[in-house]
């Protein structure tokens, strides 16, 4: 019998498909912490988890039976990939299931901005009517510049295009797509862009920090929906501070949950708590990956 953990919650349709693959014993069981897990694991061929979960190496290394990581998501920021490789576990993910939610998602946040959504939403919960302080910007004729230009970057280009905006990208590897997108250095983006937003893995330094937001137009909109740490919260603040930076949505931090919420109060800050894989449908997609990962590895 092969016994497979699932440390997160998952779409009811991917649970049932697991459940159903002859000689798969399932349990499930969410919300638990580093000791916990230490606790639980032993005797599990597999884990599943979604972002909450972090299978760290305490965890790996009591877990003498395990073979298989699986996240149910894009990144593999929560597993700790070498102590798996160590150990000889082989480890996976889903990048492609959720990129349609994180690319609306991204667009939604521009949206937002850009109208002033989240201001006139606070602004009429306190009964007041303020039309007038809360014009906003089009889209269209902008240009967007988008960092990290891989599954969800093109599906957020796809979008830009389609509301009239002018799309450059950097990425450290040649695009290829047939939609009508420039690729420019890092520094040329920077310095054409009204709007950016970054899609990069988790990054050992932030690929936008105070030096970067030095080469930016003034008046630039910030998105970041990719990874706590990718963007200097610090630089970021103080561009909004100085009004280099016009605004920003967050969806992620170098925290998470926060503890310092300088930045998340700023007034031209929109935060959202982590939310860009969200979706009903991303998360049947990443669920029946996974369930596919599972089938193809242990079944």
């Amino acid at each position: 019998m092969t016994k497979i953990l699932v440390a997160d919650s998952m779409d009811k349709e991917a649970l049932d498909q697991m459940r159903a693959i002859p000689g798969f014993d399932v349990t499930v069981k969410t919300g638990m912490a580093e000791a916990d897990l230490v606790k639980t694991v032993p005797g599990f061929n597999a884990i599943v988890v979604r972002s909450a979960t972090k299978i760290t190496r305490p965890v790996i290394e009591a877990g003498t039976g395990l073979k298989l990581l699986v996240r149910a998501g894009i990144g593999l920021d929560n597993i700790d990939s070498a102590a798996a490789k160590e150990q000889g576990i082989a480890v996976a993910n889903t990048p492609a299931a959720t990129s349609i939610s994180v690319a609306e998602h991204t667009f939604g946040l521009m949206l937002g901005v850009v109208r002033n959504h989240g201001k006139a939403v606070l602004s009429m919960k306190q009964h007041k009517w303020d039309k007038k302080s809360l014009e906003g910007t089009e889209l269209f004729g902008k240009t967007l510049g988008i960092i990290g230009c891989g599954r969800i970057g093109i599906e957020v280009a796809r979008r830009a295009i389609a509301f009239g905006m002018k799309v450059v990208v950097y990425d450290v590897i040649p695009i290829k797509t047939d939609l009508a997108v420039k690729q420019v250095s890092l520094d040329e983006l920077l310095s054409q862009a009204d709007l950016i937003t970054v899609h990069v893995p988790k990054q050992p330094k932030p690929i936008l920090g105070e030096a970067e937001f030095k080469k930016m137009k003034d008046g630039v909109i910030i998105i970041n929906v990719a990874r706590g740490g990718v963007v200097d919260e610090k630089a970021l603040l103080a561009g909004l501070n100085s009004g280099k930076v016009r605004a920003a949505a967050l969806d992620v931090y170098d925290k998470e949950p926060p503890e310092d919420f300088s930045l998340i109060d700023h007034p031209n800050v929109t935060p959202i708590p982590h939310l860009g894989a969200a979706a009903v449908e991303g998360q049947r997609r990443a669920g029946l990956e996974v369930v596919r990962i599972l089938r193809e590895k242990l079944g």
